[in-house]
């Protein structure tokens, strides 16, 4: 019997050409038929799936959990090489073992899934902390003058970075799962910061660092590796006074001695949350629009910020 689905195009943040090719690529070598010059719907059919060897050209992560998660219900045995190492998938088959499908390599760059043909066990899971939020909190800290506490978080996801973080001239402490943020007096510029998969500098942390960075003491650059479109805040910035030139790929950043609050647009997610760092840290008001883009990655935002003491309402 012939199983068949039809679905849109995803969507998401316009950052940059996303592709799902390799999504596709990776469903297609283990049998699923698909088409998808249909008008903008994908059309996806399957009689059931083979397990196979799987090679992904880039270390996607949303290539790499479709793939497992696929696998999981393909006859026989699947390879994924050159698997995304993000914590996320080893989050992923830390469920997928807990129901009792056979999955190990997540972390490292071969991951191998055993297709399983019992019914799955019902479980109760929770996910890990999010560690961008976590940056984007550490990050609030250290423009707004703060010491904060974080708590519950899962300290290797987050080195990248408090690596920066005590760059710029802040100081980190880490005890077991918490970690404690206080911004440093004067805050220094960094040379290069490139972002890349992990365990490289989150591109998902780019934007809020940049916002801190147009604060900091000297000229700062950051190498955007991952997403070709994500600089959309830049001019967002600008107007709250931020020197910032864009070339290509790289973003120099000269540190002023302060930003002005302004009107501002959120264009994608972490951009906006970066424009709400920004408006932390100005002086007057400032007005964030688009909060439909930045509630897609953060609950109730302007609660937590308010509780930690910031002058913050969603109108």
């Amino acid at each position: 019997m012939v199983n068949a689905r039809r679905l849109t195009h995803p969507g998401g943040c316009e950052i940059g050409p996303r592709p799902i090719d390799l999504h596709l690529k990776a469903l297609r070598s283990l049998g699923a038929k698909i088409n998808d010059a249909n008008g903008g719907y994908i059309t996806c059919e399957t009689d059931g799936l083979i397990g196979c060897d799987i090679y992904l050209d880039y270390p996607s992560v949303g290539a790499t959990e479709n793939a497992m998660i696929a696998a999981v219900y393909a006859r026989g045995d699947t390879i994924i090489r050159n698997a995304a190492k993000e914590p996320e998938i080893v989050d992923l088959q830390n469920f997928l073992q807990k129901i009792g499908a056979r999955v190990t390599g997540a972390g490292s760059s071969v991951i191998r899934i055993r297709g399983f043909e019992k019914k799955f066990n019902n479980v109760e899971y929770n996910v890990i902390p999010d560690r961008i939020i976590t940056g984007t909190y550490m990050v609030a800290s250290a423009i707004t003058g703060g010491n904060v506490v974080i708590k519950d978080i899962i300290p290797e996801h987050i080195i990248s970075i408090a690596s920066v973080l005590r760059d710029i001239g802040c100081q980190i402490n880490i005890k077991r799962n918490d970690i404690q943020i206080v911004s440093g007096s004067k805050l220094e510029s960094v040379e290069v910061i490139r972002t890349l998969p992990y365990p490289g500098f989150p591109t998902d942390m780019q934007a809020q660092i940049m916002a801190l960075l147009t604060l900091c003491k000297g000229t700062s650059i950051i190498i955007e590796t991952i997403f070709e479109s994500r600089y959309k805040h830049v001019d967002e910035l600008l107007k709250m006074g931020a020197n910032i030139r864009i070339d290509g790929r790289m973003a120099v950043i000269k540190g002023v001695g302060r930003l002005n609050g302004a009107q501002v647009a959120a264009r994608d997610l972490r951009g906006g949350a970066a424009l709400i760092l920004a408006g932390l840290a100005a002086n007057g008001e400032t007005f964030v629009s688009g909060l439909d883009h930045i509630d897609r990655g953060y609950y109730k935002v302007e609660e937590k910020l308010a509780s930690l003491g910031a002058d913050i309402l969603r109108n």
